[in-house]
């Protein structure tokens, strides 16, 4: 008999393992995720507060409730209860300095030139990763705004969507920032000393965005560089793999793919992707890529 997982001596919710695949189920279909069996005891610790929240009584009855077509803001609390928004500025710094050397000089140069200029950070949480990229550009490119240079950043949960559109955050995050960063588009908040805010010249570089990165993609590229950090952890080979292919097609020739630390790009993409450092890829000039197949 399965028996209910939680906190001795609590009235627990019972949790079969039908319940839980139930749920690792409908978050594979909806939302990419892989969800391991090992993965039920925590699981259970993170829905119960979402049946406390909405005053369900049951697995079987929160999942019925995240099968009604109305219930779309609940499937987003889901998914933002699965999974763990953990960034920093400049986390991986190395990928910051390959984007600066390997990226940008020539990509800016192109931008000058009066041509596009686009980066993506695909799963940017809470917005410190596309405020880095923001500060990079700037520094080597101060006139940005001025060209057709954008970034993109997008997460699939909306409230951690606007908590990166805010820019606030505590003021002891800004000791990873570069002084000259800092000193230029860094300020304490005038109403809270605590917390730092991020400029609006920075702000004004970076367009927020709401996507599931396994849904359809409402635009269409090409980028310079993908940043796709510490997301597709979450998803099994054949989703990782399928999204790998989905950003090597999104990648201008050239372009630079950023992954995260414990990530590697297998399967088809390999085709069009390069190893060129630390969980960094580029994109193959097509005749390369016929030339290696």
């Amino acid at each position: 008999m399965n028996q209910p997982l939680g906190r001795p001596g609590t009235a627990d919710v019972p949790f079969s393992d039908a319940d839980f695949q139930a749920l690792a189920e409908l978050a594979h279909r909806e939302f990419g995720l892989s969800l391991a069996q090992s993965k039920k005891p925590l699981v259970y610790s993170r829905l119960s507060r979402r049946l406390k929240a909405r005053n369900i009584a049951s697995f079987p009855a929160y999942l019925k409730l995240l099968n009604e077509a109305n219930e779309t803001d609940e499937r987003l609390e889901l998914i933002s209860a699965l999974t763990t928004n953990v960034t920093s500025f400049f986390r991986e710094n190395h990928h910051f300095e390959m984007l600066r050397a390997d990226c940008l000089p020539a990509a800016i140069e192109r931008a000058r030139g009066g041509k596009r200029l686009r980066i993506w950070s695909a799963g940017c949480s809470s917005g410190q990763e596309p405020y880095c990229i923001a500060m990079t550009l700037l520094d080597m490119m101060p006139e940005a705004r001025r060209h057709n240079v954008k970034i993109l950043a997008t997460d699939i949960d909306p409230q951690i969507v606007a908590k990166a559109k805010a820019g606030r955050y505590p003021a002891e995050e800004a000791s990873s920032i570069p002084d000259r960063f800092r000193q230029k588009w860094v300020k304490l908040s005038v109403e809270d000393n605590a917390r730092i805010v991020i400029s609006e010249e920075l702000k004004g570089l970076v367009t927020f965005a709401e996507l599931n990165l396994i849904a359809e993609w409402p635009f269409r590229g090409p980028f310079d560089a993908i940043f796709c950090r510490n997301v597709a952890i979450y998803f099994d080979q054949a989703t990782q793999q399928r999204l790998w292919h989905r950003f090597a097609d999104m990648l201008a020739p050239g372009g630079l793919l950023f992954i995260g630390h414990s990530e590697r790009v297998t399967g088809p993409a390999m085709q069009m992707l390069s190893g060129v450092g630390i969980t960094s890829y580029q994109k193959i000039a097509p005749h390369r890529a016929a030339h290696m197949q």
